[in-house]
């Protein structure tokens, strides 16, 4: 297998999730695990994380089915990183009832002689001093996108903004990017990200799609409308990844093709998010991908 382009650093889980439709267990979970199906359909992502030996070999099957390189996972002794979570009604609010570090909580990436080289670098949300331990490692990056969430902005704030300085995208979503800045409006928090060093700031707004902000202004990229949610797990993971691998196999990092990006990441999400676990992104081809791409061109076309 060739040196990946992208490689992706994230959690590798075992998730156990209920909705108010139904009760799914021991399913496949983890940033990494959706970041990189996601990317699979523009290029071959290199996958960086850990897993026990309670770890099936279904799910390592599962990956190379999607062509990820697995020469960055890592296999430790005692059990892997499990979320268990419940959604309410709506779909968007989420209780945490356990969560179980495992393995995950010792975990120090370390990238293979054959990803230091990559130009594509995708940082799951994970712990400000891991992300920076995969920073150092990466010989010459061309773009790296960094996610983070609410505990690293309270507990490692001094990190983090390390890692937000030698990034080139950070994305998180809009109560963390206020959380981050104390600013209120979306405007003003991306312009106090954007003063930390990044060229990116990517607010993820959930149903309601995303906005990027650079110095060149904002672009507003809506979700695909669906009629129903099956799963909402990991949707954020699966548009990121989309939008890296897209970059990945364009090898283009400019405006123009970071917004090309989003919208075929806004599409894979909405894929994703049609069943649990990479149920649907197993079975999803790129045709469907790239009709689904002109129809939500065809809802944001405005002729004036």
């Amino acid at each position: 297998m060739s040196n990946p382009s992208l490689v992706i650093v994230g959690s590798i889980g075992i998730d156990h999730i209920e909705t108010p439709s139904e009760k799914r267990g021991g399913i496949l979970g983890g940033s990494a695990s959706y970041a990189c199906a996601a990317a699979s359909y523009f290029t071959s992502p290199g996958m960086v994380g850990v897993v026990g030996d309670d770890f099936p070999q279904a799910f390592l099957d599962l990956y190379q089915s999607f062509d990820v390189n697995l020469d960055g996972l890592q296999r430790a002794k005692g059990r892997t990183f499990s979320w268990t979570g419940v959604y309410e009604e709506n779909m968007d609010n989420r209780s945490t009832l356990e969560t179980v570090l495992g393995v995950f909580e010792n975990f120090e990436p370390k990238l293979p002689e054959s990803y230091l080289d990559a130009p594509y670098v995708f940082l799951g949300n994970m712990h400000p001093g891991l992300q920076l331990h995969v920073l150092d490692q990466i010989r010459a990056p061309k773009f790296v996108l960094a996610d983070t969430m609410d505990l690293w902005i309270n507990i490692t704030r001094g990190e983090l903004e390390q890692v937000i300085g030698r990034v080139h995208m950070l994305t998180l979503n809009e109560s963390e990017a206020r959380l981050l800045t104390d600013r209120h409006t979306l405007l003003d928090a991306a312009d106090a990200l954007l003063k930390m060093g990044p060229d990116h700031v990517l607010i993820k707004k959930g149903e309601h799609g995303s906005m990027l902000f650079s110095r060149q202004g904002a672009f507003i990229q809506p979700a695909f409308p669906l009629g129903r949610v099956t799963d909402p797990t990991g949707a954020g993971d699966t548009f990121a990844g989309a939008v890296m691998g897209y970059l990945a196999e364009h090898d283009a990092c400019d405006e123009a093709a970071i917004r090309r990006a989003m919208v075929h990441g806004s599409v894979v999400a909405s894929f994703g998010v049609e069943a649990f676990t990479l149920d649907r992104l197993q079975s999803l081809r790129k045709p469907e991908i790239d009709r689904r791409v002109e129809d939500l061109l065809g809802m944001m076309r405005v002729d004036l």
